[in-house]
């Protein structure tokens, strides 16, 4: 499987961090003044290689699969709800279809793996490799092979892609129990605490949850290597987004992580490469609990904390104007100098 892993590079570059942080202090405003936005600017600055950053062609990318462990009832919801969501996404009735026209994000829906025959149309993408994963309770969700064609099907996906930056979104019922999992073993994390109630399970369905969980780890106690884990645990779509995050910080695109879901999917990428973290921006912290301690993982400070619990990329669209006023005010904002205003005394 590792062919399908590109090597991704250290982009630390003290020189061009050194220059934009002299741009940024220099700007009219006390040193400072803007906060979080400075560290914002700041970091896309770094991953696009330039004093002067610009976002552009920005891509909404909505992966969609569903889970065979959805039948051990680990979600509030049926699993028909996955392809009916990929139907809303594409018919512009969706939170994040809503979201992406209000912030001119271009949207694609991907099928890797829902349980429906969809017809053809713009904004749909092909990459079925079957109709949901196994059901993790009993096997592997996905066989090895269908774990590095996922993989290999996110890095294809993004590679035809325009712009320079990605925001990651994703549908699955089921798919919060996947990403509790991946955090509980990559991050050596008690499942409970990774365990939130999803789709919103009342106290005894997230406790049925947490059971059903315990029993997922313990039957695969072996799958201790991100593929492995990966594998096991499963999730189409989660690991067509490991894919595009590979293949979007091989290219040094701004990589903008939403939920948990998301950011479980960058885990296993950064479990991979290390580096694929230096490109990502973490939109949010959600309402699920695993996330705070997901984000802890990656060392990646959200932007915001609205306690979404909604995944589909809703965060990342949200969050994008923050990442296009960082930009700005690197371009665009003066100086002391060019604008003849006065410094504080010294």
């Amino acid at each position: 499987m590792t062919e399908t892993i590109p090597t991704i590079s250290d982009i630390t570059d003290t020189a061009l961090a050194a220059r934009l942080q002299s741009a940024l202090d220099n700007k009219t405003k006390p040193l400072g003044a803007l906060g979080r936005l400075e560290a914002l600017a700041l970091r896309i600055g770094t991953i696009l290689g330039t004093e002067s950053p610009e976002l552009e062609a920005p891509q909404m990318l909505v992966c969609a699969g569903d889970h065979g462990l959805a039948a051990r009832g680990v979600s509030a919801y049926p699993s028909d709800v996955t392809w009916q969501m990929v139907e809303n996404f594409l018919a512009g009735g969706a939170a994040v279809s809503v979201l992406a026209r209000q912030h001119g994000l271009a949207l694609t829906v991907v099928d890797c793996g829902v349980r429906r025959d969809f017809q053809a149309r713009p904004g749909l993408v092909s990459r079925r490799i079957a109709e949901g994963t196994a059901d993790a309770s009993q096997g592997p969700a996905m066989t090895a092979a269908q774990c590095a064609q996922a993989i290999a099907n996110g890095r294809e996906v993004v590679r035809v892609l325009p712009g320079n930056a990605l925001l990651l979104g994703e549908m699955g019922i089921g798919n919060s129990s996947s990403a509790a999992l991946l955090l509980s073993r990559l991050g050596g994390l008690d499942i409970d605490a990774c365990t939130g109630a999803g789709t919103g399970l009342d106290a005894a369905g997230l406790a049925r949850k947490r059971d059903v969980l315990r029993q997922v780890l313990a039957l695969h106690a072996g799958a201790t290597a991100p593929l492995d884990a990966l594998a096991a645990f499963g999730g189409f779509e989660v690991a067509t987004l490991v894919g595009a995050v590979l293949q979007a910080a091989e290219e040094r695109r701004v990589i903008v992580v939403d939920g948990f879901i998301a950011s479980a999917a960058v885990l296993v990428a950064q479990a991979l490469q290390p580096h694929v973290v230096q490109r990502c921006v973490a939109a949010h912290c959600s309402a699920e609990p695993g996330h705070v301690l997901l984000l802890e993982r990656l060392g990646l400070e959200p932007l915001l904390k609205l306690e979404l619990r909604l995944g589909e990329g809703s965060g990342g669209a949200l969050a994008w104007p923050l990442l296009e006023s960082a930009c700005r005010i690197l371009r665009e904002m003066a100086s002391f100098e060019s604008a003849g205003v006065s410094r504080k005394d010294s």
